[in-house]
């Protein structure tokens, strides 16, 4: 089983978003030394709790500091950009990094409408068109659109023989079907929604068709995870992540609370009952435990890779956690 780490440049209440950043590329660092397979920065706008508004971006900088790890988004929002210029970008990226570089695909907003309003120029985005643009992008890319295509003249460079893996990304069934049609690579994010993945998972894997990308189906399973030594420090570290859904779930956008404000806060019965809800989206506990539950689940999920997210209310035990799984999963880390 593969190993690796999707990170989403979280803001730690009293810190600075720059310092968010600058945390993710040495967490990339630490991961890639502990064996990881890739590592995937998110996109998001507009948030005060997550720092990141173009992987792309840093993804240059983390591949630049870093020597075998895979590099990627987790990801593009596509619905933002037009596919030429996205596979223009991961042309480079390829070309800078060759062997390295993912090109994961998101179609959700990753903000809030005012601001995806702002980032789409004030036009209504046509989500039907999303299959389109999708399968544009990975024909600018692979320099494969059909004769007989209006931008058959296009083309993305630099050019060259290869090109990024491709990744649709979601936390439904509309883009396992999109991928099993197109015959790409296909990771659900059980982070964000921990009901039906695996039966959406082992659809995608019955329904792919082969493509000149893929031959088989490859799929991931992201989730969230946190492990500490004991239960009992896991359960107090997760207090911070337990506080950010319960915010969120409410429609805040607050940086992420330190394990003492998480600990501090007035809770109500209500938000007891909520924060047991969102729990089903996260794996807290030992490392052996969490190494565990989070094989089992990707043993339901029939896939083959898995990817941690894991945010607490300190850097420094964000990346004890990291290690401890590492540790754990040794030497099944690849």
């Amino acid at each position: 089983m593969r190993w690796s780490v999707l990170d989403q440049s979280p803001v730690i209440a009293g810190g600075e978003p720059a310092e968010a950043v600058r945390q993710t590329v040495l967490l990339a660092r630490e991961v890639e030394a502990m064996g990881y397979h890739r590592f995937w920065m998110a996109e998001h706008h507009s948030s005060r709790a997550l720092a990141d508004p173009c992987p792309e971006i840093l993804l240059t900088h983390v591949a630049s500091v870093t020597s075998k790890l895979r590099v990627g988004t987790g990801g593009v929002l596509l619905p933002y950009y037009s596919p030429l210029k996205v596979a223009e970008v991961f042309r480079m990226l390829e070309a800078l990094f060759p062997g390295r570089v993912d090109l994961g695909i998101g179609r959700a907003p990753g903000s809030d409408g005012l601001t995806a309003q702002v980032l789409s120029g004030g036009a209504f985005y046509d989500f039907d068109q999303f299959p389109v643009h999708v399968r544009e992008t990975v024909q600018f890319l692979d320099d494969a659109l059909p004769a007989d295509h209006p931008y058959a003249r296009v083309k993305a460079m630099p050019s060259g023989p290869a090109a990024p893996e491709v990744w649709l990304l979601g936390s439904s069934d509309y883009s396992a079907t999109l991928a099993a049609y197109l015959g790409l690579r296909f990771a659900f994010a059980h982070f964000i929604n921990a009901s039906g993945g695996d039966e959406v998972s082992r659809a995608f894997r019955a329904g792919f068709r082969p493509s000149t990308r893929e031959a088989s189906p490859v799929s991931m399973l992201t989730v969230f995870a946190l492990c500490a030594p004991t239960t009992e420090q896991a359960e107090r570290l997760a207090s911070s992540i337990d506080l950010r859904r319960l915010l969120m779930a409410r429609g805040g956008d607050e940086p992420v609370a330190t394990m003492e404000e998480a600990e501090a806060y007035p809770y109500t019965r209500e938000d007891r009952e909520i924060i047991r809800r969102e729990r089903s989206r996260a794996i807290i506990g030992t490392p052996a435990d969490v190494r565990d539950r989070i094989l089992a689940l990707a043993g339901a999920f029939a896939a083959d890779e898995v990817m941690v997210l894991t945010i607490t209310g300190d850097y420094a035990s964000r990346l004890r956690s990291y290690e401890l799984l590492a540790a754990a999963a040794t030497p099944g880390m690849h």
